[in-house]
């Protein structure tokens, strides 16, 4: 057996040791959660509409999965990537061409360190065995307050920006996000990847918030 393989089991069944990160009372079993916990998390499986769009997510946006999500992504609490990572992973994903993380600012990328919607889309993208594609930047997210729900659609298309000048194009991609709620920034990047040339693009999240 190869050693490489050899080592990935061996940190396999050391997870298997190593505690609950979410009750601490019994073992990892899944995801580097205990199955009880794993079972208890606020599934959904299900497609929801948004924007015209379809998109997959993997939970509902209620507790313990909004403060989850909440602590990954504002409170550097990245040993939970694993966990929502395999939320995403139990989703039955379509076969794309590449994987395409929700882009974020510069400022906030400087402010929080990495882009949570990025360190999703690189374990998806092992599972699926494609490369993450990043060819959409975004620009500074301003404050919407006082703006009407036309202008705050405007605004949020006038964010993303095609920032490739690579010559390499997909055909098949799937955007992958924390969490959907009204769908603007992922209709916007849709946008954006149709302008690609990208045919046939999917979408798929943690968690899906109420309207």
């Amino acid at each position: 057996m190869p050693m490489s393989k050899l080592i990935q089991q061996g940190k396999h069944w050391l997870g298997k040791l190593q505690p609950c990160q979410l009750c601490h009372n019994d073992y990892q079993t899944i995801h580097s959660v205990c199955q009880d916990c794993w079972n208890q998390l606020p599934w959904a499986h299900q497609t929801i509409q948004r924007q015209e769009m379809q998109v997959q997510i993997a939970c509902h946006y209620d507790y313990p999965m909004d403060r989850l999500i909440q602590l990954f992504k504002y409170e550097q609490k990245l040993y939970l990537e694993n966990l929502l990572a395999g939320a995403l992973i139990s989703l039955k994903l379509p076969k794309v061409s590449a994987v395409v993380p929700m882009p974020i600012s510069t400022d906030k990328l400087v402010q929080r360190g990495y882009n949570q919607s990025l360190l999703l889309a690189k374990q998806v993208a092992k599972h699926l065995q494609v490369p993450v594609w990043q060819p959409v930047s975004r620009l500074k997210q301003h404050s919407q307050k006082g703006l009407s729900r036309l202008e705050r659609i405007e605004d949020i298309e006038a964010q993303f920006q095609i920032s490739t000048s690579s010559k390499l194009r997909y055909r098949k991609v799937l955007i992958i996000d924390d969490v959907v709620t009204t769908g603007s920034s992922i209709r916007a990047l849709n946008q954006k990847l149709e302008e690609l040339g990208c045919q046939q693009i999917y979408t798929a999240c943690v968690a899906g918030a109420k309207l």
